[in-house]
């Protein structure tokens, strides 16, 4: 056989065995090509005005080339140990070390170029899509069209043959390196099987669960007043990171052996097909791969977490806009606001006007709160300048001893949470007014410039208020005493009437605010973020999941003689493929639901920082993961099942 003809012959049967990583590998190439495509697209340039799209792709690229590069290496580690037998053969009959190094260097040539080519076309033709999904969450009114970057051609090209030469540097140490008999016992060195459990993995089994766990408890309690200086909360941020990660090592050394161990143990010896094919097979497989699945784990979490933050922040940038600004236009300022409704009248847009009274009033609130709040943050509960307004703006009726809070957010009431009930003061120039708080209201009246700090309005008789306005502290007044909202009686006009209000030169985003601003600002910002993370997430589970399928498709052939023994026994394959699908729920399933955890317990701890609504955009990120993550443990089993075919 020539050796053009054994090259080919090499090819058709590793593409046929290794046909996942030349699509994962089509996959990065494509990936990148049109992450950085966006670079370099003119429509890019209608975004610079609002958000910094090409420089944040540009950040993201550079990640996105760690994750890709990392994979291929990994991958083709893989894959040149599963060919070491091949090579020891080569050698066997005459071939020298650089012979053999020059056949696999033009295999992976035309395998890798050939994939890069495909994965390059195949960016292109979806790079017009990705740019209209990016326009499409930041809002954005472009245009987007099918342009063809000569630079981002250049750029990944370069970027994979930087990852082409350290792939033939990895493959020529590894040949150089081993003897032929070494290179027979490879396969059999990289798996470390241990017969039994000793009690040092017990107690680190122990170590690991009960690491995870402090963790968690530490991230629920991260916000809830428990750390009272900045110190303590890094200290804090510190421990949980560092405690969830050598935990979820500790897990995968030690606790999943140490709990399968004891439910084996439990059934007296009696194991089923599904025990002896799952349960002990992980036993023994995840202890050795522990490193690499607490990596995946981490960055999966981390990935999951940073989503459904920024999904979050989207989800909820109406409702966080609604509530900075309670109408669809406030100002504070009587000249503006006749400006504007000047220029809305002339242009036959309708709308609705309210003006409210809004003064300072210094409150001592120690009676009504559950702690007492740190003085090094803000200022002391005895001295909080609030907004207050009159019973008479809200159409409430109240005595001249009660005041009802009303505007009050998640992120406040972690920081500073209130009773039901109690007794305030309100301390004016000369005198202390007394008054009974009767309850706490969610409705945003005023905007936020009032609101400074986030803390609620208060709402009083109108006499006591007229008494308050009377003796005001002028040093804590804001520099307006009146709120002037506008809202749109037809939701049709509501974009006419932003951009008039913008072309006044009225949105100053201080004392004059638009809401329907605000909220496409957070959408573009947040929309951008999301984006950049989903791409990068995406990018992560493809290759991660390949790289846990590649790990199967090695253990599928070192268990291939178990199945042949377990049929001579009696069992039938459809037993052995029930046993399989066990197997594959456990070696896939771990990994995803410790990640879905620890993103579920980083969300928890802080998702009030970034949005108004934490389930719904949670769960929707957690389920999209969940179901693409699970298509390469489905497709493990059907890997396994022709496994089992050829060993029958």
């Amino acid at each position: 056989m020539s050796i053009n003809q054994l090259i080919f012959r090499n090819l058709k049967k590793n593409l046929k065995n290794y046909y996942l990583y030349v699509f994962a590998l089509i996959f990065s190439a494509a990936l990148y090509f049109a992450f950085v495509t966006l670079q370099y697209d003119p429509s890019m340039n209608e975004t610079k005005g609002s958000i910094k799209g090409a420089a944040a792709i540009k950040s993201a690229s550079v990640l996105l080339v760690a994750i890709v590069s990392i994979f291929l290496l990994y991958a083709n580690n893989i894959f040149i140990k599963r060919r070491s037998k091949e090579i020891g053969l080569f050698q066997l009959i005459g071939m020298t070390k650089d012979r053999i190094f020059r056949i696999l260097t033009v295999e992976n040539f035309i395998l890798y170029f050939t994939s890069l080519i495909l994965g390059i076309l195949l960016g292109f033709s979806v790079s017009k899509l990705i740019i209209m999904i990016l326009f499409k969450v930041t809002g954005i009114n472009a245009i987007a069209t099918l342009h063809f970057s000569g630079r981002a051609l250049i750029q990944t090209v370069i970027v994979f043959l930087v990852i082409y030469l350290f792939i033939m540097l990895m493959n020529y140490t590894f040949i150089k390196r081993q003897t032929i008999l070494s290179l027979f016992r490879v396969i059999s060195l990289t798996e470390g099987k241990v017969k039994k459990m000793s009690v040092f993995e017990i107690i680190i089994g122990i170590i690991g669960i009960i690491s995870i766990t402090s963790g968690y408890f530490i991230s629920s309690k991260l916000f809830g007043g428990d750390f009272t200086s900045t110190m303590e909360l890094f200290l804090a941020m510190i421990f949980i990171l560092a405690s969830v990660i050598i935990g979820t090592y500790l897990f995968y050394k030690g606790s999943v052996r140490f709990i399968l161990n004891i439910i084996r143990k439990s059934k007296n010896g009696y194991l089923t097909i599904n025990n002896v094919l799952s349960l002990s097979s992980i036993m023994f497989r995840m202890k050795s791969n522990a490193l690499l699945l607490t990596i995946i784990t981490t960055v999966s979490g981390l990935a999951i977490g940073l989503l459904s933050l920024s999904y979050i922040s989207y989800y909820s940038a109406e409702k966080t806009a609604e509530n900075n600004v309670p109408n669809n236009f406030s100002i504070s300022n009587t000249k503006d606001a006749d400006q504007f409704t000047d220029a809305l009248s002339k242009n036959n847009i309708k709308f609705t006007e309210k003006k409210i009274d809004v003064i300072q009033v210094s409150a001592n609130l120690d009676s009504i709160l559950e702690s007492k709040l740190d003085a090094s943050a803000m200022k002391s509960s005895d001295d909080l300048p609030i907004p207050v307004i009159s019973e008479n703006s809200v159409k409430m009726n109240l005595s001249e001893d009660e005041t009802v809070f009303t505007g009050y957010n998640d992120l406040l009431q972690r920081f500073m949470t209130l009773k039901e009930s109690g007794h305030i003061k309100f301390n004016t120039q000369h005198e202390e007014i007394p008054q009974s708080y009767i309850g706490l209201k969610k409705d945003y009246i005023i905007s936020n410039y009032f609101t400074s700090g986030g803390f609620p309005t208060a709402i009083v008789d109108d006499k006591v208020f007229n008494k308050l306005k009377a003796d005001i502290d002028p040093s804590i007044q804001r520099d307006s005493t009146i709120y002037i909202g506008i809202d749109i009686n037809d939701e049709k006009n509501l974009v006419k009437a932003n951009e008039i209000f913008n072309q006044n030169n009225l949105n100053d985003g201080y004392m004059n605010s638009s809401r329907l601003e605000i909220s496409n600002e957070q959408k573009q910002t947040m929309g951008l973020i999301m984006f950049i993370v989903g791409f990068l997430g995406l990018a992560f589970l493809i290759t991660s999941g390949c790289i846990l399928y590649f790990k199967q498709m090695d253990e599928s052939v070192d268990e291939k003689p178990n199945y042949t023994i377990l049929r001579k026994l009696g069992f039938s394959r459809s037993d052995l493929v029930k046993g399989i699908r066990s197997k594959q729920v456990f070696n896939f399933g771990i990994p995803l639901v410790v990640g879905l955890l620890h993103s579920y317990f980083a969300v928890q701890s802080g998702w009030f920082l970034f949005g108004t609504e934490v389930w719904t955009p949670m769960i929707i990120v957690m389920v999209l993961y969940t179901v693409l993550y699970s298509i390469f443990g489905i497709l493990s089993v059907f890997y396994y099942k022709k496994v089992i075919k050829d060993a029958l």
